[in-house]
């Protein structure tokens, strides 16, 4: 097996100071996502730089350097000799408790066509609106942009990234655009530097957790 899973996740996100171990039904996020994409078949590892995250996971890359998004973060844990092994490497973000094993297998389908992958469903209508449901701009398989603004197209992006190994380390090597910046998209620095992205059309019924109110919506929907 030459690929694997890693859930980048940090205490202080932004928009949710300590989203990383909110709870689900009592789990600690991060171990929810972890549990729900260790599904796939995949190993999966944490790369975090906070301690009580860190005691929720069995795998852990620990490391408190201030990186600026996920990908940066996956990409410092190559660091880490136990991920010698592996040749293609699956973020899943913290703030997907709904991974599906769709998403995960279509990113790993992807690395045979191209050095970066991802994945989208359609558009609900009622997060057109919404800056924090991503759009993807596409032709075919290949994302053109991805943006945050109420354009009235685009397909939802998910947060599930697929890399080669060679890719992911040259991620923090680029620099960083003014259109990432504005957007506060990651993905953006890989088409920035013309580094393509396969993407591919999957089912989801799930939330993104960005907000409080998100995770309350997903308590309605999964309350025990």
């Amino acid at each position: 097996m030459n690929t694997c899973i890693v859930i980048p996740a940090r205490y202080g996100s932004t928009r949710f100071h300590g989203k990383a171990i909110a709870r689900l039904n009592g789990i600690p996020m991060v171990k929810y996502v972890a549990k729900a994409a260790g599904k796939s078949g995949l190993p999966v590892y944490i790369a975090t730089d906070d301690d009580v995250i860190s005691s929720f996971a069995d795998e852990v890359y620990f490391d408190q350097f201030m990186y600026n998004n996920g990908t940066e973060r996956v990409a410092g844990a190559m660091k880490w000799k136990e991920l010698d092994k592996y040749e293609k490497f699956i973020n899943v973000q913290c703030d997907m408790p709904d991974v599906t094993v769709e998403c995960i297998e279509k990113c790993v389908e992807l690395l045979d066509y191209y050095p970066v992958s991802t994945v989208y469903t359609d558009m609900p209508e009622e997060q057109k609106k919404d800056p924090n449901s991503v759009k993807l701009v596409r032709a075919d398989s290949k994302a053109c942009w991805f943006g945050r603004g109420i354009t009235g197209y685009g397909e939802w992006h998910l947060g599930v990234y697929g890399y080669r190994r060679s890719a992911l380390w040259n991620y923090p090597h680029y620099g960083v655009s003014e259109e990432e910046t504005i957007e506060g998209l990651e993905q953006l620095r890989w088409l920035k530097n013309e580094v393509e992205i396969g993407v591919a059309k999957v089912k989801f019924d799930g939330i993104e957790i960005n907000t409080h109110e998100d995770l309350d919506m997903w308590h309605k929907r999964n309350r025990i």
